[in-house]
C-alpha cells in the first residue's frame, strides 16, 4: 500500500479509539448507574432499570445505530453527528449489559457485609462506596473485559453511516487497491492487536484492584500492607469484625 492509503487506515484507527472511549465511558456510566438501581429497595426504581435493560438487551446495537442516526432527526428535528450518534447507540446497548454485571456483583457480595455497615450506622451510599463497591468491582473487572473487546469489535457497525473508523477505511483502501485479501488480513490483525493491548491492559487492573481487597495471591499483599507500600490493607467489614474504624461494638451487639 502507498503512504497515502496507509495514512486513511492511521486515521481509522484513531476514529475507532476515540469512539471505543467514549462508548465506553458512557457505557460504564450506565453500568454503574442501572446497576445499582437494580438493586434498590424501591419497587419502581427496580422496574425502571430493569424495563430499560430489557429493552437495550433485546434490540439490535446494529438497528440502535440506525435509529438513533436516522430516526431521531425525524422525530426531533436535531441531527447527532455521527461520532456522537454511534457513541450514544453503542453505549446504551452495551451500559445495558453492564447494569447486568454490576448487579450480579453486588449481590454476590457476602449479606454480613452489608450487615456490618447497618450495625455502623453507615447510609445505604456509605454501605455501597465503603464496603459493596470495593469487594465487587474486582469480579466485575472479567466480565467487562469481554464487554469491551465486543465493543471494540461493535464499534465496526459504525461504518454504516460513512464514519471514517477502520472499518470503513479498510473498505475505501479495497476499492483503491482492488484486493480484498491483503488489506482485511491488516485490518483483522489491527483488531486483535487492539483487542490483545485491552485485554492485558483489563488483566493488570484486576490483579492491582485484587491485590487492595486482599485477593492478589502470593507476594501481592505481604506483612498486612496493601498494593501501595507501607500503609496497613483494610480488612472487608464483617458482622464479626471491628473493621478499620476501631469500632468493637459489631461483634457484641451481634452475639
Amino acid at each position: 500500500m502507498t503512504s497515502g492509503l496507509w495514512e486513511l487506515v492511521l486515521k481509522g484507527i484513531w476514529v475507532t479509539l476515540q469512539l471505543l472511549f467514549f462508548s465506553a465511558l458512557l457505557g460504564g456510566a450506565v453500568s454503574f448507574a442501572v446497576g445499582v438501581a437494580r438493586t434498590s429497595r424501591l419497587w419502581i426504581v427496580r422496574f425502571l432499570a430493569g424495563f430499560y435493560t430489557e429493552v437495550f438487551r433485546g434490540t439490535s446495537a446494529l438497528i440502535m445505530i440506525f435509529w438513533v442516526y436516522f430516526v431521531l432527526p425525524v422525530a426531533f428535528g436535531w441531527q447527532l453527528v455521527p461520532m456522537w450518534a454511534g457513541t450514544l447507540a453503542l453505549g446504551l446497548t452495551y451500559g445495558a449489559y453492564g447494569s447486568e454485571v454490576v448487579r450480579g456483583a453486588l449481590n454476590a457480595v457476602d449479606p454480613a457485609q452489608r450487615e456490618a455497615g447497618v450495625a455502623l450506622s453507615f447510609t445505604p451510599w456509605q454501605r455501597l462506596r465503603l464496603i459493596l463497591l470495593p469487594q465487587a468491582v474486582p469480579e466485575m473487572i472479567p466480565p467487562f473485559s469481554n464487554l469491551l473487546i465486543e465493543l471494540l469489535k461493535g464499534t465496526a457497525l459504525v461504518s454504516i453511516m460513512g464514519m471514517g473508523d477502520l472499518t470503513f477505511s479498510g473498505k475505501l483502501v479495497r476499492l483503491a487497491l482492488q484486493e480484498s485479501d491483503e488489506i482485511y488480513t491488516y485490518i483483522l490483525l489491527i483488531y486483535f492487536v487492539i483487542a490483545f493491548l485491552l485485554t492485558r491492559l483489563m488483566r493488570g487492573l484486576e490483579k492491582r484492584l485484587k491485590a487492595g481487597v486482599g485477593k492478589g495471591g502470593p507476594g501481592k499483599a505481604r506483612s498486612g500492607k496493601g498494593a501501595s507500600g507501607g500503609v496497613p490493607r483494610q480488612e472487608p467489614l464483617t458482622a464479626g469484625s471491628t473493621g478499620s474504624t476501631g469500632v468493637g461494638a459489631v461483634g457484641g451487639g451481634a452475639s
